[in-house]
């Protein structure tokens, strides 16, 4: 395990997002940069296993720091920190091989539980300059949204969407880390089943991937 660096410009969130990630056993050791070539630096020195990323990380910029981190930890597991209004750095990271967004003011079990996923679902390293692309068994490969739904945040005060008992059997499995297959064991429901459910789960939460389907289910109630 080589731990989470914490990148971000406003050293009041970069301090705050610091004492959460010692919060969670996974992500140690943790580390933190206030730009991308303090993040490089890091990088070089040990490969961090996790990224949380500034969206509007000065300098270089989020693009570019993703860019230049996959020359050096091309396995590190990004994730954004992004708002609502940010869609466009969104999609920028996401085409370049993020994994996925957090709010800023993430708390201590939502990241455990993302930092949980993108662990156990590792990405594969293309050469330098190409992004990196979902590991073949990674269950982030089972479902794809919109463009404008990757982007989308809940909003506060927003109704939930109304989910099966199965959708949210299978959504509380995800924010353990298990896989499809381990899923369905716990439900006896077959693999396809379990992906079945998860695409209409992630739809109906706006979410592109697992990390932020758990992410929004945490942030919103759905499951603790």
């Amino acid at each position: 395990m080589a731990g989470v660096v914490v990148c971000h410009g406003s050293a009041t969130v970069r301090e705050r997002l610091v004492v959460t990630s010692i919060g969670v056993p996974s992500l140690a050791p943790v580390r933190a940069a206030a730009t991308a070539d303090e993040l490089l630096a890091l990088a070089r020195r040990i490969a961090p296993t996790v990224v949380l990323l500034d969206a509007h990380l000065p300098g270089a910029g989020p693009a570019e720091a993703i860019r230049r981190l996959r020359s050096v930890a091309p396995s590190a597991a990004i994730v954004l920190l992004a708002g609502p209004d940010d869609g466009e750095a969104l999609d920028r990271a996401l085409a370049l091989g993020a994994r996925g967004f957090l709010a800023p003011d993430v708390g201590r079990a939502e990241l455990a539980a993302v930092a949980a996923h993108v662990q156990a679902s590792p990405v594969s390293s293309g050469p330098p300059g190409v992004p990196a692309v979902p590991h073949p068994a990674s269950p982030l490969q089972e479902t794809h949204v919109s463009r404008a739904d990757a982007g989308v945040a809940p909003r506060q005060g927003e109704p939930n969407p109304v989910l099966t008992k199965r959708e949210i059997e299978v959504l509380v499995g995800m924010s353990h880390g298990r896989s499809n297959a381990q899923i369905g064991q716990e439900l006896f429901l077959s693999e396809d089943t379990v992906k079945t459910h998860a695409r209409r789960l992630f739809r109906k939460l706006g979410a592109s991937d697992r990390a932020q389907a758990v992410a929004i289910g945490l942030r919103r109630g759905i499951i603790d």
